[in-house]
C-alpha cells in the first residue's frame, strides 16, 4: 500500500528507512541508492543553509538531465526553499529575465553554461553560481563542496500549500511566467494514477522510469517525482538520444517512460536496422499530440507488453490533468484516439464560450480544468494569475470540445485561432486534413496578412515526397470547408518544436507579421 505522504519533503527519508540498499537513481553506469541519495540530499540542505538560503529562498537550476537535480530539488524541499528550474536552451537575455523575476541569489549550473550565465549576471546584478563539474569560489566542485558538510536533518514546518516548485511556461509568445506549485498540488497529481483503479495507474518500488524528458520541465520533473514518491528506480539520460534511449530500455529493464509520438516514431526508424529487447516495458506514456495509427501500431510491436496512455496537461496543471488509457487505444482506430482521453477521478473540465458560459457537448470552446492539480499562480503577477485561474477553474488557452462521455478532443491553442473573413478557423482541422495525404511528413498551419480578408491560412509543410502547393490545397479541398483551405503553401525542411515536442507557431507566423503593429488580421 502507498505511502500517504504530506509533503515532498518527506520522500528520501520514508525510502531511505524503508530500503536504504534499493537503487533511487542510475545514470552513466553508476547507482545511487536510497541511503546514499538521503545522506547527499541532507549534505545539500547543510550547504544550502551554511550559504543563507531560508524558507521561502528561491534556488536556481540550469543544466541537463543530472542526478544532482534530484539531490538539490528535494534538499529545498526540506529547507522549505523553492527550486526554479531554467529552461536550458534559453538565451542570456532569457535567462537573466528569470534570475530577476524569480529573485534567485543561488544558481546551481555546468561550466557549460558559464557564458550565458554570466551574461545573464550583468543585467541583474551578483548571484552566487555553485558548478556541477568544475570548482567554485576556490573550493572543490559541487559533490566535494556538499560532501564537506555534515548532514542536517533540521526542517522548518513544511505545510502542504508551501511552494516547492517555480516552474516558467514555455514562453512562445511574451516573457515566460513562473507557475508556482505547492506540495499539495504536486503530491495530488501524482496520486491521480492510482485514483483510476487501474493497474497501469499504480506505481510500485519494482517500477524502473526512465528520465529522459528535461527535468527543467513539468514533463521531467514530474516524471521524476512520480518514480521518486512510489520509491522506484529511475534512471536518468543526461543527453537523450535515440540509440540512447533505446540502448538504456534494454539495458535497464525500463518499465515506464515518457514521450511524445516523434520520438516513438524515430525508435521504431532505430529499430528497423538495430534490434533490442523491450519487453520490460509495461506502460508507455505519450502527450503533446495524438498517436497516428501507423505509429501505434509499430509502437505497439516494439513495445509487446507496454500499454498506451495519452497525456494532456500543462505546467500551470503539474502536467497530467486528462489521459485515454490502454483500454482505449487500438490498431484499428477508434474515434476516442482523435483525442486525448477523459479527467482522471476528481478532475473536472469544462468547455466555454466567449461569454463564459459552458458549452454543450460537441461545441468548440476555451478548456477549463478544475483540480487539486492546479497552480498556486503565477510568480509576482496578480494580474496574469487572476486571468488564468477564476473561480478555480484554470483557463487552459488550448480550443476542445467534449463528447456525450466526458472525453476531451483538442482543436488548437486558443490564441492560434484564424479568423479569416468573419469566420473562425482553428488550424487543428485544417493540419489533420493535410496530414492524411501521403506526401506530407509534417505540417503546421497558420493565419497571415490579408488585406482583403483580415487573415488568409496558410499551410507550412515538410514534404515526404515531392508535391505541389496545387495538390495539397485540392486535396485539402476534398476533406474540408472551402474557407478552411489553405490559400497558400510554403515547403520547410523541419518545423521548430520546443522540448516538449510542440510546435512553434509564433516563429513560423514572425516573418510574415514583421513590421505591422497587430499581429492579427
Amino acid at each position: 500500500m502507498a505511502h500517504a505522504f504530506t509533503n515532498l519533503a518527506e520522500l528520501t527519508a520514508h525510502h531511505a528507512a524503508a530500503a536504504p540498499d534499493k537503487a533511487a537513481i542510475r545514470v552513466d553506469g553508476d547507482t545511487i541508492s536510497f541511503a546514499a541519495l538521503h545522506d547527499r540530499v541532507l549534505r545539500t540542505a547543510a550547504a544550502l543553509r551554511a550559504q543563507g538560503v531560508a524558507p521561502g529562498d528561491r534556488i536556481g537550476w540550469l543544466g541537463l538531465n543530472h542526478p544532482d537535480y534530484i539531490t538539490v530539488m528535494c534538499a529545498c524541499f526540506r529547507l522549505g526553499a523553492v527550486l526554479v528550474a531554467i529552461n536550458a536552451r534559453l538565451v542570456a537575455r532569457e535567462i537573466a529575465f528569470i534570475l530577476q523575476d524569480a529573485g534567485i541569489d543561488l544558481l546551481v549550473s555546468e561550466s557549460a553554461f558559464l557564458p550565458v550565465v554570466e551574461g545573464a549576471r550583468t543585467t541583474t546584478g551578483a548571484k552566487t553560481v555553485v558548478l556541477l563539474d568544475a570548482p567554485f569560489e576556490g573550493r572543490a566542485m559541487f559533490a566535494d563542496w556538499v560532501a564537506g558538510h555534515a548532514p542536517d536533518a533540521a526542517m522548518p514546518a513544511i505545510t502542504p500549500d508551501d511552494i516547492a516548485l517555480q516552474l516558467y511556461t514555455s514562453g512562445t509568445t511574451g516573457f515566460p511566467k513562473g507557475a508556482l506549485l505547492s506540495h499539495r498540488q504536486l503530491l495530488g497529481t501524482i496520486e491521480k494514477g492510482r485514483l483510476t483503479g487501474e493497474d497501469w495507474g499504480r506505481w510500485d518500488g519494482d517500477d524502473v522510469a526512465l528520465v529522459a524528458m528535461p527535468l527543467f520541465h513539468i514533463g521531467g520533473t514530474g516524471w521524476a517525482l512520480h518514480a521518486l514518491e512510489a520509491g522506484a528506480a529511475m534512471v536518468i539520460l543526461p543527453r537523450p538520444d535515440i540509440a540512447g534511449i533505446v540502448e538504456a530500455v534494454a539495458r535497464h529493464g525500463i518499465t515506464r517512460m515518457f514521450a511524445v509520438p516523434a520520438v516513438l516514431l524515430a525508435i521504431c526508424q532505430h529499430l528497423e536496422t538495430a534490434s533490442a529487447d523491450l519487453t520490460a516495458m509495461t506502460e508507455m506514456y505519450y502527450g503533446a499530440s495524438p498517436i497516428p495509427l501507423d505509429v501505434l501500431r509499430r509502437s505497439m510491436a516494439a513495445f509487446p507488453n507496454a500499454g498506451f496512455i495519452q497525456c494532456y496537461g500543462a505546467t500551470e496543471t503539474c502536467g497530467t490533468v486528462v489521459y485515454l488509457p490502454p483500454y482505449d487505444h487500438d490498431v484499428a482506430g477508434t474515434p476516442r484516439m482523435r483525442g486525448c482521453g477523459k479527467p482522471f477521478p476528481g478532475n473536472e473540465v469544462k468547455i466555454i464560450g466567449a461569454d463564459g458560459q459552458a458549452l454543450p457537448p460537441g461545441e468548440v470552446g476555451e478548456i477549463c480544468i478544475r483540480s487539486v492539480s492546479v497552480m498556486t499562480g503565477y510568480h509576482g503577477t496578480p494580474a496574469a494569475t487572476a486571468t488564468a485561474v477564476q473561480d478555480g477553474w484554470y483557463r487552459s488557452g488550448d480550443a476542445g470540445y467534449l463528447d456525450v462521455d466526458g472525453y476531451l478532443y483538442i482543436h488548437d491553442r486558443v490564441k492560434d485561432m484564424i479568423v479569416s473573413g468573419g469566420e473562425n478557423i482553428y488550424p487543428a482541422e485544417v493540419e489533420n486534413a493535410l496530414h492524411e495525404h501521403p506526401a506530407v511528413a509534417d505540417c503546421a498551419v497558420i493565419g497571415v496578412p490579408d488585406d482583403k480578408w483580415g487573415e488568409a491560412v496558410k499551410a507550412i509543410v515538410v514534404a515526404r515526397t515531392p508535391v505541389t502547393a496545387e495538390a495539397l490545397i485540392a486535396f485539402a479541398r476534398e476533406r474540408i470547408a472551402g474557407y478552411k483551405v489553405p490559400r497558400s503553401v510554403d515547403f520547410i525542411d523541419a518545423l521548430p518544436r520546443n522540448p516538449s515536442g510542440k510546435i512553434l507557431k509564433k516563429d513560423l507566423r514572425e516573418p510574415y507579421w514583421a513590421g505591422r503593429e497587430r499581429q492579427v488580421g
